[in-house]
């Protein structure tokens, strides 16, 4: 070592230090340049928020939207990231640039080709934003793309031929687009083609399948629903050995199936629904690795075939609404993966499989509306996930299975017109997860339970044998909404429970040995449509509290033995029928009622009269002459009493008033404290001074409402009052705490403005801005007599058109949009209904009612909730057995009020037996054509698609689980690409926007 000189120590340090910082330097260079290329490509975005970690004093790979390797960015993710500006040229700058996902945010303008310039470009993901035009004609200039997703934009005009110049292409997703040209054939050049998804493109040239598909050789996933799809399926499809998946389902493809499409080996779902498909099923059926079969709705006749059988890891066997015929074959019961077997609408005969559910964990067994005999299977639940069981309209007979009593996840059964007998096995009245039991037509027998599921929300047991008497604590029944028993045994005198069942639409008893007499508390029924009490032993007076049942439509109470006079406040009904007929009635028919449409109502009551002679019933006139003298004897004895009581009348008035005064919180408005919450140009003692029942516009479970002109100036503000005699309870002062706290915070034009809130010990007041036209709700259905002044000017145009109704929708989504989204944490309303949705002058929407208003600790997070709250026929099923639930609970509530919008029906009355939602979804299931739906008073050729939109958007919000149905942000958008109201002859062809496919196969 001595040896070595120092000089050449020197250079060979000099050299290696050299080294050490070329190598440094040729490293850390690439990232500087990345690092500036994203810096400048955040800032010509306007320095989004979401990209706040995006900063000079960190390396771009620390970034979470950022991919790199070897310390090189080689890829952008930037999914849901509210970008709004377009694609800057600079994004190619980045040269090492693979990865390119731009999903699901608000871009505008035409096909961004400034990425023709990235040059190794292999993942392209462009769906979900506003890109408008036409695919350029030159889109094979990305010729090193694997992945393009162009999904959910405003594309229009025809696919290019250049997509099957893309040969690198492993996936290619353009579904529910504008496009409006052909599908296009040279799409079978991409030879190492896997994913084509292809659906909901409602507006392409009907056109088949192409025959060229067959050289898709490496296709395992082919989604071309709704596409417009003729013809009849290629054989050829038969020839993709590597299919998995294949759904065709709601075109217009005729034919049979090909029989080759059964023997494909990797084939795993089969979705060929809602289709024109005729012929047999193929009997060979060798593709062992199906899970999900749906060929539903068509046109398919014959046997169902046994190798079906064989399909050992089949989960799914959809083949309802068909021609089919024969018997069901007893191998479908071994299949040891079946959880969901649908049948029914066929014309199917013999007796249902007995292993049924013996040897799978089957969920859901649908045969209605066929000729099936025998019994039910005995094994049906016995790996204890049974949801429903819906068999009416067969030959079934015998006794319900004993298995079902002790099956705790039944949601419904459904066994009407059938010839079952015997007793219902006990623990099937308290399943607690039951919904439904639909069991008329039968001949049931036996007494009902003394207490019934908690979330059983409809009984019908019509035409059975049932007898004794309905149990006094039938009033534990809370969640009954329906409550069918006509023509049973049943005796005993009508409980006064029944009068407690607040939620109760439908009260059919009819045709039974009831007695005793109808209690006054029925006051209480105000969702109350129909009640049908006709052919039984009641007597007494006719309650006077039916003047106040506001829903009140159907009141069959005839021949019963009812006596006295018909109360005058029935009068105030609009009843759409009434019977009182067979009955002991006297007096005088109501005013209202002198009318030959009710000329059947009052038959068989000889002791009533009528005032004016259009009835076939005596004059009351002759009857009042006999009684005038009896009158004369009294008059002078009334006019002493009369006078008496008056002194002492007006004496206890003045104590009264004395004591008020002393009492009176408008008295001592130095006890009152306000907090403003914007500038205000009145004082507490302006809103306490007018706290009185002529200012009154409504009330509810825990106050009153309000509406005030501040000093009569025509400065109209609306109070509500949150009060009790003493201290607020913990649930009312829960109540005036959640509203502060949120409305107190929020600014948006889609939300009620709150100007103040002014409370003392005993009482708490939210004053609101005052919106004219008051609820969505007085609008829809026609309940113009509550209007204001100020809303009658618009009386002619009471019944709202279609373009206003649109404006409404999209302004309640905009502000349960930022409730859900835009606030942090989020908020959950959990009252969203039409009479929450208040209109200005301009009829722009507002949401109103914060009072059940809950915060999420986190974003997707479920809360806890302590009681149930909601208002009915607006519930979410979730929320009647679980209180964890999340803002999809809103998003069902206004998929309800996108309902009413579209039919113009109210919540509770989709027809005489079933909510608005539930109504919907049968229409639909059933195939009704959806324009059958729409409110008459709107339906307009201009409008249909955009209606048709909306329903559609509805009952996808309203989907039984919550995980389906889309969030605001993407109900906003679809309600937003909705045509804008323009005169008919000037307007583009409307398109519809389906959130997800309506006609899933889940279960």
């Amino acid at each position: 070592m001595s040896r070595i000189s120092l000089p050449f120590l020197t250079t060979l340090l000099v050299y290696l230090f050299y080294f050490i910082y070329i190598q440094f330097h040729a490293s850390s260079q690439p990232v500087n340049v990345d690092q500036a290329i994203l810096l400048d490509l955040k800032e010509q975005w306007g320095n989004p928020s979401s990209l706040w970690l995006w900063n000079a004093s960190s390396l771009p790979c620390d970034w979470p939207e950022i991919i790199c390797r070897d310390g090189t960015v080689i890829g952008i993710s930037l999914r849901n990231k509210n970008i709004t500006g377009k694609v800057p040229t600079v994004i190619c700058n980045l040269q090492n640039l693979t990865v390119l996902d731009l999903s699901w945010n608000y871009i505008p303008g035409e096909f961004p080709e400034v990425l023709y310039n990235c040059s190794k470009l292999k993942y392209l993901d462009l769906s979900g934003n506003y890109f408008v035009g036409s695919i350029p004609q030159d889109v094979d200039r990305l010729q090193t793309l694997q992945y393009m997703d162009l999904s959910a934009n405003n594309f229009s005009g025809d696919f290019p031929a250049a997509l099957g110049k893309l040969s690198d292409l492993r996936t290619l997703k353009i579904y529910r687009t504008q496009c409006n040209g052909t599908l296009p054939a040279e799409i079978a050049n991409l030879s190492n083609l896997e994913v084509l998804s292809m659906a909901y493109n409602t507006l392409l040239v009907p056109s088949p399948i192409p025959e060229d598909f067959r050289k898709l050789k490496k296709l395992k996933y082919m989604w071309m629903t709704k596409s417009n799809l003729i013809g009849e399926i290629p054989e050829s499809l038969s020839e993709l050995l590597s299919l998995e998946h294949l759904d065709l389902s709601s075109n217009n493809l005729i034919g049979s199936i090909p029989a080759g499409l059964f023997s494909l080996q990797n084939l795993n779902n089969l979705f060929l629904y809602q289709n024109r498909l005729s012929g047999e099923i193929p009997k060979s059926i060798r593709a062992s690795n199906l899970l999900n079969v749906d060929l539903s709705a068509n046109n398919l006749s014959g046997t169902i075939p046994e190798d079906f059988g064989k399909l050992k890891k089949l989960q799914v066997l959809n083949l309802f609404a068909n021609h089919l015929s024969g018997e069901i074959p007893g191998s479908l019961g071994l299949i040891p993966e079946l959880k969901g077997f649908r049948v029914f609408n066929n014309s199917l005969t013999g007796a249902l499989p007995q292993e049924l559910g013996l040897h799978s964990n089957l969920e859901a067994l649908e045969v209605s509306m066929n000729k099936l005999n025998g019994s039910l299977p005995e094994h049906l639940c016995k790996n204890g996930v049974l949801q429903g069981v819906v068999a009416f309209s067969n030959n079934l007979s015998g006794k319900l299975p004993k298995g079902l009593g002790n099956c705790r996840t039944l949601r419904t059964v459904q066994l009407s017109n059938n010839n079952f007998s015997g007793e219902i096995p006990p623990g099937l009245w308290t399943t607690f997860n039951l919904s439904s039991i639909m069991l008329d037509g039968n001949s049931f027998s036996g007494e009902l339970p003394d207490s019934l599921s908690w979330n059983l929300s409809r009984l019908a047991i019509n035409d059975n044998k049932f007898w004794g008497q309905i149990p006094q604590n039938v009033s534990a029944w809370r969640n009954l909404i329906v409550f069918e028993a006509s023509n049973n045994l049943l005796s005993g005198k009508f409980p006064d429970g029944l009068a407690s069942l607040p939620h109760l639409t439908t009260l059919v008893l009819s045709g039974n040995q009831l007695s005793g007499q109808l209690p006054t508390t029925i006051g209480s029924w105000e969702s109350l449509n129909t009640l049908n009490l006709s052919r039984n032993k009641i007597s007494g007076h006719i309650p006077a509290a039916f003047g106040s049942l506001p829903n009140l439509l159907y009141l069959d109470l005839s021949g019963n033995n009812f006596t006295g006079e018909i109360p005058p406040e029935i009068g105030h009904l609009r009843l759409a029928s009434l019977n009182l007929s067979s009955n002991q009635l006297s007096g005088k028919i109501p005013d209202e009622y002198e009318n030959i449409a009710y000329g059947r109502s009052f038959l068989n009551n000889p002791k009533l009269c009528t005032a004016i002679g259009v009835l076939d019933l005596p004059s009351c006139y002759s009857r009042q002459r006999d009684s005038k003298y009896q009158s004369f004897k009294y008059l002078s004895l009334i006019l002493v009493l009369t006078i008496t009581l008056l002194v002492i009348a007006l004496l206890w008035i003045i104590i009264l008033y004395k004591s008020y005064c002393k009492k009176d919180e408008r008295c001592h408005p130095d006890t009152w404290k306000l907090t403003s919450f914007q500038r205000l140009e009145f004082t507490e003692t302006n809103i306490l001074s007018n706290l009185i029942e002529t200012n009154l516009i409504g009330s509810g479970g825990s106050g009153k409402v309000y509406c005030i002109d501040i000093n009569h100036a025509g400065y109209y503000v609306a109070v509500k009052r949150i009060w009790s005699n003493n201290k607020l309870d913990k649930k009312l002062e829960k109540e005036f705490q959640a509203e502060v706290q949120i409305l107190g915070s929020i600014r948006h034009s889609n939300i009620v403005k709150l100007l103040c809130c002014v409370w003392n010990e005993n009482s708490k007041l939210l004053v609101y801005e005052y919106l004219e036209n008051q609820s969505l709700d007085r609008w829809l259905h026609k309940k113009k007599k509550r209007l204001t002044a100020a809303a009658m000017n618009f009386l002619e145009q009471s019944v709202l058109d279609w373009p206003r109704r649109l404006q409404i929708a999209i302004g309640a989504a905009q502000g349960l949009s930022y409730m859900h989204h835009d606030c942090s944490p989020p908020i959950i309303h959990r009252d969203v209904k039409s009479s929450n949705i208040l209109l200005d002058c301009e009829f722009q929407a507002k949401i109103a009612d914060f009072g059940l208003a809950k915060m999420l600790a986190s974003q997707g997070e479920p809360h806890t909730i302590s009681a149930i709250a909601g208002s009915f026929g607006y519930i979410a099923p979730e929320y009647a057995y679980t209180t964890k639930v999340n803002e999809k609970i809103d998003v069902y509530s206004y998929g309800v009020v996108l309902l009413e919008l579209t039919t113009g029906r109210e919540p509770n009355s989709g027809d005489e037996h079933t909510s608005l939602a539930e109504w919907a979804w049968q229409q639909y299931s059933e195939g009704k054509p959806i324009i059958e739906s729409l409110d008459e008073e709107i339906k307009n050729p201009c409008n249909l698609e955009e209606m048709t939109t909306m329903f559609k958007l509805g009952l996808i919000c309203t989907s039984m689980l919550p995980e389906i149905r889309p969030s605001m942000k993407e109900v906003l958008r679809i309600l937003r690409q909705c045509s804008p109201p323009e005169a008919c002859d000037r307007r583009k062809h409307a398109i519809e926007f389906d959130a997800i496919p309506l006609l899933g196969t889940t279960l």
